[in-house]
């Protein structure tokens, strides 16, 4: 069997509301680019990729010379293709390689007539668990619906996402506003659902010393873990052992280097798996297996997945043995997807597992033609630049916070 063909198709698809983070936001939508890879036996696998609301399109075109004629099973072979160390140095290709693995594991889990995760050792749980991952939001421009801003706002929120997915986990998207407030919502959320748990995560806006302070204010909650507080492994280090809270990642472990320095000298007591920032299903595999030698915790993190990722997420999620967190999705944000089908759904918290060959999602064509032209009519979108804020660039560790008292509803266009 060979590759034949590459296709990558950018689209956006509309989210309820505007999305903040400590670096910025995204726009009321997700960008993503729809990888096909098609063979010589008419078999065609799916792939996605996001990335700072661009698209990544003539990427993937660039990679046509490397694939043509490459047989799909060969996975560490197209790895080094992609992906070797010296040669990429250039060009990153980490991501665009993620999305062109899920898209061989399709190919070739459609030829054997297995799942996925049949080809990462097989299922060792039917559904995966998620988080209910809740972000602060802007109201939505056109209805003026969907903010979340205040400590009411945000129970409020979660209460709804909580009564119609049955998420017993919370995770809090902070580093937007100053510390003390987002402290004050956190605890809200301890005190509206005191049988779950909680996860924070600021994307490293904190400097060190805040993220101290921050941490031993919340020591006394039912904390699943404290997520990326500050930068660099050494500040996580140094925080680490200021505070009573476990410490996770999906910024400074995300490959064996690092996963190793943090072995040899531990910053972080749990490992976010993503398939897109590892540059693969298979390697987050690796990777758990290494963590469950070392017993250090294990969750799958979410980079802003429409239906082809999540499915990479779900198999992962199914074959790892050392899952002991739910899992992150931004998924229940999407008002739409292109999978067949429409949007997975969600049941008591989790997320059935696909059983059909491959990652068993295949391609709404019409939406994926609505949402084609939708991002040509929109175009991307930064997503390190707030859009009611866009003098205030994204410093490390963060000095200038939102106002919490101010009540906005910028314009999403960024033209």
């Amino acid at each position: 069997m060979k590759i034949t063909d590459l296709r990558a198709t950018t689209v956006t698809v509309p989210l309820e509301a505007p999305l903040l983070h400590a670096n910025g936001a995204h726009w009321g939508r997700f960008v993503r680019t729809i990888v096909e890879v098609e063979t010589d036996e008419g078999l065609v696998g799916l792939g996605e990729m996001g990335g700072g609301g661009e698209s990544a399109e003539l990427a993937f075109e660039g990679l046509k010379p490397y694939l043509l004629g490459h047989d799909p099973s060969q996975l560490e072979a197209m790895r080094f293709k992609i992906m070797n160390p010296t040669a990429s140095l250039y060009n990153n290709r980490t991501q665009l390689h993620a999305a062109l693995e899920f898209a061989c594991l399709d190919v070739v889990g459609q030829k054997l007539g297995v799942p996925v995760h049949d080809l990462l050792g097989g299922k060792l749980r039917d559904q995966v668990p998620f988080a209910s991952y809740l972000f602060f939001r802007y109201a939505d421009p056109e209805t003026g619906e969907g903010e979340v801003r205040t400590a009411a706002q945000l129970v409020e929120h979660a209460r709804r996402l909580k009564g119609e997915n049955g998420f017993a986990s919370h995770k809090l998207k902070g580093g937007v506003y100053p510390p003390a407030h987002e402290l004050g919502c956190y605890r809200a959320l301890a005190e509206a659902f005191p049988e779950d748990t909680l996860r924070y995560d600021p994307n490293a806006a904190l400097s060190v010393e805040e993220g101290i302070r921050f941490g031993r204010s919340i020591g006394d909650l039912n904390n699943d873990y404290y997520e990326d507080p500050t930068w660099g492994l050494n500040g996580m280090r140094r925080l680490r052992g200021m505070v009573d809270v476990p410490l996770s990642t999906n910024t400074v472990v995300i490959d064996f280097e690092q996963l190793a320095a943090n072995i040899l000298d531990p910053a972080v007591d749990v490992i976010l798996l993503d398939t897109t920032f590892w540059g693969g299903i298979r390697p987050c595999v690796k990777a758990a297996g290494v963590c469950e030698t070392f017993q250090l915790g294990v969750a799958v993190h979410s980079s802003g997945e429409l239906g082809i990722q999540l499915a990479t997420m779900l198999h992962l999620g199914a074959a790892i043995p050392n899952l002991t967190f739910s899992a992150d999705a931004h998924y229940h944000h999407l008002k739409d997807d292109v999978v067949k089908g429409g949007k997975f759904e969600y049941r008591d918290g989790s997320i059935r597992v696909p059983e059909a060959p491959g990652l068993g999602v295949r391609l709404d064509r019409d939406k994926l033609e609505l949402y084609k032209e939708l991002y040509k009519e929109l175009g991307g979108y930064p997503y390190d630049r707030d859009p009611g804020g866009l003098d205030l660039y994204p410093l490390v560790p963060k000095q200038r916070f939102a106002d919490p008292q101010v009540s906005l509803r910028p314009s999403l266009s960024t033209t």
